[in-house]
């Protein structure tokens, strides 16, 4: 069945969808299983020994041989080290969107009528070429990028969210992005305003806050074992912490376990105590997004709602911060870490059968700019890869050496088991 593709690469997890051809119209975006099942894998790259490159965390790895966080360093000139090897970090962007694009070909039987991949809305035209010519190279020449918060906003809008102008807050495993979004005469999205973002700042951040909770709670019992017995104990503390963060969206109380030299231990953590911690944290992001909306000359009641989008955003304090600041409905999907990848299958949708233009008013033609969607008579340049006035010049290209890995062992997946998503 013929399908579209949309892919969202974050700094902690990439997520995929697809829409499906029915008839004339599309199914509604459906998560592509990743990674053992479920729809997220970690945007981790390991380079083995044998020069094959694997996607997720390795078992075990001294860190010279694993990268992350590859894909905000795009339009670094500085290349990454990766086995000794530099290598820019839209190549490795672009050789993880390449797996995923082969993942899913595999699974549907067939390549996709279009592919669309989120970026961050702050990104100006050089690191989105930068981006369009590393696909280009690995032989994906149907792909749309598209802001991020674009995306978000479209997945709201699948999910129902009727409004013409919105902020959309979006936080990550360590990044948050806030920026607006407004409705065009195609019935799509496009961004306005100024994007803001903190980073590194994210859900890691919230994890590392109940981490230090639990060291002190411990400290006592700790400070009586060999400090080689103290690494072994902590050693899941921040996969607990972030079992305990999800389960606290809907929970009440939970319990941090660990297996100490004395035997198992539990921590309770009540959600009060939780927010207590990520609070200062919290509504730093909040005010930044007040500034963006604030920013952009507009006043927090004329947007039709916020949007949400990533996994930290399902913790009430976000939503009842968020509500406090800007009296407007705020809107979160039940998975938000899908939010973006499900937004960007749902533009593919419209890269393939573009919406008809809205009746307008007679008159003069004026070039078209920002970040709407068009269809793409030139893939490596779509419609909102436009220059933004006052941006600067693209820099004079840096020659970095390619990694020079076997084709058919590149992608070889390898993810940790047990690893929680």
């Amino acid at each position: 069945m013929p399908y579209v593709l949309g892919i969202d690469i974050g700094n902690t997890n990439t997520a995929a969808a697809v829409a499906r051809r029915q008839g004339t119209t599309w199914t509604r975006p459906e998560a592509v299983p990743l990674n053992a099942g479920t729809p997220l894998v970690p945007s981790v790259l390991y380079l083995s020994t044998d020069g094959s490159l694997h996607i997720g965390e390795p078992t075990t790895d001294d860190g010279s041989r694993t990268t992350r966080d590859f894909v905000r360093r795009i339009g670094d000139d500085v290349p990454l080290l990766l086995g000794g090897e530099p290598c820019a970090p839209q190549t490795l962007t672009a050789e993880l969107a390449t797996w995923v694009v082969e993942r899913v070909y595999e699974l549907e039987g067939g390549p996709a009528e279009a592919v669309v991949l989120s970026h961050p809305a702050s990104w100006r035209p050089y690191r989105r070429e930068l981006l369009h010519r590393a696909l280009f190279d690995l032989g994906l020449r149907n792909v749309t990028l598209l802001p991020h918060t674009v995306t978000v906003a479209e997945s709201h809008a699948a999910h129902g969210f009727g409004g013409s102008t919105a902020a959309v807050y979006a936080l990550g495993g360590n990044s948050f992005e806030a920026a607006l979004v407004r409705r065009t005469p195609r019935g799509t999205y496009e961004s306005f305003g100024t994007p803001q973002g903190l980073d590194p700042i994210g859900g890691a951040d919230f994890d590392e806050a109940l981490a230090g909770h639990v060291r002190t709670v411990l400290a006592r019992e700790l400070a009586t074992t060999a400090r080689r017995d103290t690494n072994a104990a902590l050693r899941g503390l921040l996969s607990q912490c972030d079992r305990v963060k999800r389960e606290l969206t809907v929970d009440l109380t939970a319990d941090v376990v660990l297996t100490l030299p004395t035997g198992p231990a539990r921590i309770p953590v009540t959600r009060a105590q939780f927010e207590d911690m990520i609070r200062p944290t919290v509504q730093a992001t909040v005010d930044l997004l007040l500034r963006t909306v604030r920013g952009a000359g507009l006043k927090p009641a004329q947007l039709d709602g916020v949007l949400l989008a990533g996994g930290s955003t399902r913790i009430p304090l976000v939503t009842e911060l968020i509500s406090a600041a800007l009296p407007v409905p705020v809107e979160v999907e039940p998975d938000s870490q899908l939010t973006a990848a499900t937004g960007a299958a749902r533009a593919a949708c419209q890269v393939v059968s573009p919406r008809p233009r809205r009746p307008e008013p007679v008159r003069e033609a004026a070039p078209v700019s920002g970040a709407g969607r068009a269809p793409l008579p030139a893939p490596r340049r779509p419609h909102h890869d436009t220059t933004v006035p006052g941006d600067p010049p693209p820099r004079p290209p840096v020659r970095i050496l390619p990694l020079d890995l076997p084709k058919a062992s590149r992608l070889a997946l390898s993810l940790s088991r047990g690893r929680e998503g």
